[in-house]
């Protein structure tokens, strides 16, 4: 039996395809769709090259944000998805949609949560000054940003210069490698919330991982 993940994408997709690369298809994992509030989204395009289903969901074609949500998790409960990555989706998931997929979706982040949540995280950060960057791959609850956290990885220094090209390339790399580590895990049994420490992620790593 494989491990069914439904992806969700706002723009370029360069997580997805860091997934499609190194998990789909591999270790009983399946892409099995690839949804976007964007028709316009690259991910789209990387997930029809790679033969996976895809949706569009625009907020704006529904009556409400709460019946776009509705659709789009009707819509990945369809396709029997065991895990919901989202991976650069841009808009804030209702708790409607959260309470559906309970401890089921997971979200990569560019900050080293807490410090940063939202939409401009490495902004923020250069323009705080901070010398300390990183990633951080977490649980999504129903605040933004503020779910357990199954893992983050730092990087330092961040460049004086506050280049932020060079900031977000050295993101995007930790970005690739320690998503779909995370979903190998996942898929694997090998994370879990503690249930005594809800804050707590349980997480089984080998000798041989990350």
């Amino acid at each position: 039996m494989s491990f069914r993940i439904g992806v969700l994408v706002s723009g370029e997709g360069s997580n997805l395809q860091a997934l499609i690369d190194s998990v789909h298809g591999q270790d009983g994992i399946e892409i099995v769709c690839v949804g976007s509030n964007n028709p316009d989204a690259r991910g789209l395009v990387r997930a029809e090259t790679a033969g996976i289903a895809t949706g569009v969901f625009p907020a704006g074609g529904y009556g409400s944000r709460e019946e776009r949500d509705a659709a789009l998790a009707d819509w990945l409960a369809e396709r029997r998805v065991d895990l919901v990555v989202l991976a650069g989706f841009m808009e804030v998931l209702g708790p409607v949609f959260v309470r559906r997929f309970a401890g089921r979706i997971v979200n990569v982040h560019p900050s080293l949560l807490p410090a940063f949540p939202g939409v401009h995280a490495i902004d923020e950060a250069l323009a705080h000054g901070v010398r300390l960057m990183g990633v951080t791959v977490h649980f999504v609850d129903e605040r933004v940003d503020s779910g357990p956290i199954i893992t983050q990885e730092a990087f330092d220094p961040v460049p004086y210069s506050r280049d932020i090209a060079a900031v977000e390339k050295r993101v995007h790399e930790i970005e690739h490698r320690l998503l779909p580590h995370v979903v190998r895990l996942i898929a694997a049994g090998r994370v879990r919330i503690d249930p005594d420490q809800p804050r707590h992620v349980i997480v089984e790593e080998d000798d041989g991982d990350h």
